[in-house]
């Protein structure tokens, strides 16, 4: 049973560092976007490979 609780729990964990980071880089200012070379409409895809990996 511990296990079952583990994974689900870093599963919660994951979502909320996703959540956290999507939302920071769509709130991002364009200017600030292209001194690090990011843009918002990219949010999505640079969320999810921050947190779970490519």
């Amino acid at each position: 049973m511990k296990p079952i609780v583990n994974r689900l729990t870093d599963a919660v964990e994951k979502r909320v560092r996703f959540n956290r980071t999507y939302n920071e880089l769509r709130r991002m200012d364009r200017r600030t976007g292209w001194d690090l070379d990011m843009f918002p409409e990219d949010a999505l895809k640079t969320a999810h490979a921050h947190v779970y990996g490519r």
